[in-house]
């Protein structure tokens, strides 16, 4: 039976390379015996890590005075990690406030300290550069690139020009290692490794060594960034299953062309969705403002949502699964994640036109600028 397409936003889908290797190896992968046998101290393991960190720094091209980090866990542990770690003796945290997930880290963050909303939206677009508000003062500030309950996706990082002393702290969970990165602009960026770059499990951190330190005493061990970065991320026994999944798919992009590919096949995956549901109006509508669309995660309504489960069911019998939109807002969601084959969109345009012919609406759709 043929492999559905899966536009899961996370865990999410994995190349079948990837998978047929991991299949291969679970017996053997290289020394005698499975990866989930080996020890995180032995040369194994402590060379795969190396490896991938090695790996990463390559692909986007991470200057020397930052450290790659390994991390247990995945978002909501780096929602608290961040501040515990960059607060230093400050209080005041910024977050720019786009969607779903820069206010969850936002309000983590107030466990530790005040929070600065430097500019809060509606999940519908990202800000202008005139409009984020940055208190000078602040320890950090802090953004989501891509959320994807929204599907709202900044294309460059917010300017810091006018408070270039205040650290840019980036949540890349949903869009890490889909197109290159100027590494230099941030001092922090972490990302959970589940939608481009592996199974949960992990999340990595890339950071500018001069953050290092900055935690309290009172910060717990295995939440103080410097204890990772000290141990090479094996203070203690690492989710070694997720590293050695993280390490194959750094391999399948160098494998695929780099960043550079990633990101033409992001382009080209998002604007076959985006195409079908401008060209059906009638039957489709997008919240989003086009210049603020993400490339991972594309988010639609039916404007009869009565047909949204007709849609998410017949869909599935087709092959393309987990098209369902985030419970907390409903609609309809495809994530076009790294290891999504352009034919994945294809299919699913092809399914929107279908349906929208067997399922034809007597809808008046709005005029663009009209009341």
């Amino acid at each position: 039976m043929a492999r559905p397409y899966n536009f899961a936003a996370g865990p999410s889908t994995l190349p079948e390379s990837v998978l047929k290797r991991i299949q291969s190896e679970i017996m053997d992968c290289g020394c005698g015996y499975s990866i989930l046998e080996a020890s995180h101290r032995g040369a194994v393991v402590m060379g795969m890590i190396r490896d991938l960190r090695a790996r990463i720094r390559s692909l986007l091209n991470i200057p020397e005075n930052y450290d790659i980090l390994f991390c247990p866990g995945g978002g909501h542990m780096q929602f608290a990690m961040v501040p515990m770690n960059l607060l230093g003796a400050g209080t005041l945290s910024t977050y720019i406030i786009t969607g779903s997930w820069s206010k969850a880290a936002a309000k983590e963050a107030l466990r530790f300290g005040r929070v600065q909303t430097a500019y809060n939206g509606s999940g519908t677009r990202v800000p202008g550069d005139d409009e984020i508000e940055i208190n000078p003062e602040t320890s950090y500030c802090a953004y989501c690139e891509n959320e994807t309950v929204h599907g709202v996706e900044f294309k460059v990082p917010p300017s810091m020009e006018a408070t270039p002393s205040v650290p840019l702290v980036a949540d890349q969970s949903s869009n890490f290692l889909s197109r290159p990165v100027d590494v230099s602009k941030f001092g922090l960026i972490w990302a959970g490794v589940q939608k481009n770059f592996g199974v949960p499990g992990i999340a990595v951190v890339i950071l500018r060594r001069d953050l290092l330190g900055l935690a309290s005493n009172e910060v717990p061990m295995m939440l103080n960034y410097s204890v990772y970065s000290r141990s090479e991320s094996v203070m203690n026994t690492p989710p070694v299953f997720a590293l050695y999944v993280s390490h194959l798919m750094a391999q399948w992009i160098e494998e695929k062309g780099g960043l550079e590919a990633m990101n033409r096949l992001a382009i080209e995956r998002s604007t076959i969705v985006y195409d079908a549901i401008d060209s059906m109006p009638e039957m489709y509508t997008g919240h989003v403002e086009k210049d603020s669309r993400s490339r991972m995660n594309v988010v639609f309504r039916l404007r009869d949502e009565q047909l949204t489960p007709v849609f998410v069911k017949e869909a599935a019998a087709a092959g393309l699964v987990n098209l369902a939109g985030h419970r907390s807002v409903g609609g309809l969601r495809a994530s076009l994640y790294n290891a999504m084959p352009p034919e994945g969109a294809v299919a699913l345009a092809n399914f929107m036109k279908d349906f929208a012919h067997r399922h034809p609406l007597n809808v008046t759709v709005p005029v663009a600028g009209g009341n």
